[in-house]
């Protein structure tokens, strides 16, 4: 329980996880209420619940770019006190695809057991091309930074009205930092007022992360609502094989593989998932990793006892290329579903193929809609036909839900794998901590 005094009284709170999962029970209650109210998608309850869960995600993401861009030029300057930087690079690169390399196996097992695609209540007229697709040309393009921070403007008309949105790519704001703060390091006594000044600017913009992560529970009641309104489970019925094969593979990456990995470099499971929680539901909620980023980086840090040196480096990184729900599971069971479905037959190359483009191809989804992008990916490496896509979009945003929550794991699972191996995990914190110790240490504003 957290607790503030007020006028000599004290008041205790419920830990921030308890308060994320009441909110979660609430976005539900309100969900089915707005569910019943005419009008359907337009009442005033469902379009609240949208407002406030959309806002949510977009207070988030506007902290990612300063926030991303500061940390690892920070994390650059930083990495010079840490011992083999080199090495803890290369590990955290090295865990990235063997933990890619197993979901990936888990997705192709259970497609070839489950036959998701001999299975579908859907006909064939319902496929169509999907608006976004990927390619390593993409991929490549990518890394280049449009602009000074890879942030792009774009305008689209309708109705006869103009309106401009602003996107940003986060691996590029990842390539041009790592430049920045190598260079600013590079030149040495010029380059520490930069320096200092970009530390100043971190601890300001994580301390606004904070005030809108004490929002969590809100937002979190408002995206759960959404979601219950606007995609309930009733579309299941007819890709029911094929949902559940992919739930099924997250819960086995989840729940199976990473205790198995934790358990054997002697850390608890059990404590992980109390101190990761917060940041894993928030992924559930928002179905954005990079939404989750800021907290993500918080509670490895924080909670978890990764150096914040090596937090703020692996972490972003994480957050684009380490996708096991995205980029391993989905695009594996998916391709063999589009395969049985359409009456292509896959060889043991096939598959190989498919591991390849997953432990490979997770980056090529960077800064784009990942899961699509990666299955069209994957789809077009094997040759398989695209129009494939179009029958799985209908429950996507379901799916989509559980896959980012397995992505977040990830992405604070290797660092502290990463960190322990290294020696340089703060052990003392990870066994003390909980989730009163992320509610104070990281959630809630000081």
């Amino acid at each position: 329980m957290t607790q503030t005094s007020t006028g000599g009284t004290t008041r205790r709170w419920p830990s921030f996880g308890v308060q994320v999962l009441v909110g979660m029970l609430a976005g539900v209650l309100l969900g089915l209420v707005a569910r019943s109210l005419p009008g359907g998608e337009a009442n005033w309850l469902t379009q609240m619940l949208h407002t406030i869960g959309q806002s949510f995600v977009q207070l988030l993401k506007a902290l990612v770019p300063p926030l991303v861009f500061t940390a690892i030029v920070g994390s650059i300057a930083a990495l010079r006190e840490l011992r083999n930087a080199a090495r803890l690079v290369a590990q955290t690169l090295l865990w990235f695809a063997i933990t890619a390399g197993i979901a990936v196996t888990i997705g192709i097992v259970l497609g070839l057991v489950i036959q998701p695609g001999l299975h579908a209540g859907i006909d064939q007229t319902t496929a169509a091309l999907p608006a976004t697709t990927g390619s390593w040309v993409d991929f490549l393009k990518g890394l280049i930074p449009a602009n000074f921070l890879g942030i792009t403007a774009s305008t689209t008309q309708a109705d006869a009205q103009l309106s401009t949105t602003l996107s940003f790519n986060v691996l590029q704001i990842i390539v041009a930092a790592i430049a920045i703060g190598a260079a600013a390091v590079r030149i040495g006594e010029a380059g520490a007022p930069f320096l200092a000044f970009n530390a100043s600017a971190l601890q300001i913009f994580r301390r606004l992360l904070r005030w809108v992560i004490a929002l969590t529970p809100i937002g979190t009641a408002a995206l759960i609502g959404d979601a219950a309104v606007r995609y309930g489970w009733s579309t299941l019925s007819s890709l029911g094989a094929f949902a559940g094969a992919i739930y099924l593979g997250l819960a086995l990456v989840l729940f199976v593989v990473y205790p198995l990995l934790l358990a054997a470099h002697g850390l608890s499971p059990l404590r992980f998932f109390a101190l990761a929680w917060p940041a894993i539901q928030l992924g559930f909620v928002s179905r954005s990793s990079v939404g989750t980023l800021p907290l993500t980086e918080e509670v490895t840090e924080r909670a978890l006892g990764v150096p914040r040196a090596y937090t703020s480096f692996a972490v972003p990184l994480a957050a684009t290329t380490k996708m096991d729900g995205c980029a391993a599971i989905y695009p594996a069971i998916s391709a063999i579903f589009v395969a049985q479905f359409f009456g292509v037959p896959l060889h043991f190359g096939d598959y190989l193929l498919i591991v390849f483009v997953s432990v490979l191809g997770s980056a090529a989804t960077a800064g784009m809609t990942g899961a699509t992008v990666m299955l069209t990916l994957t789809l077009s490496t094997l040759g398989l036909p695209l129009d494939g896509v179009g029958l799985l979009l209908a429950i996507d945003p379901i799916l989509d839900m559980g896959r980012t929550a397995v992505n977040v794991a990830g992405q604070a699972l290797v660092p502290t794998i990463v960190a322990k191996r290294a020696g340089i995990l703060d052990l003392a914190r990870f066994r003390a901590g909980g989730a009163e110790a992320v509610a104070n240490g990281v959630a809630l504003p000081a």
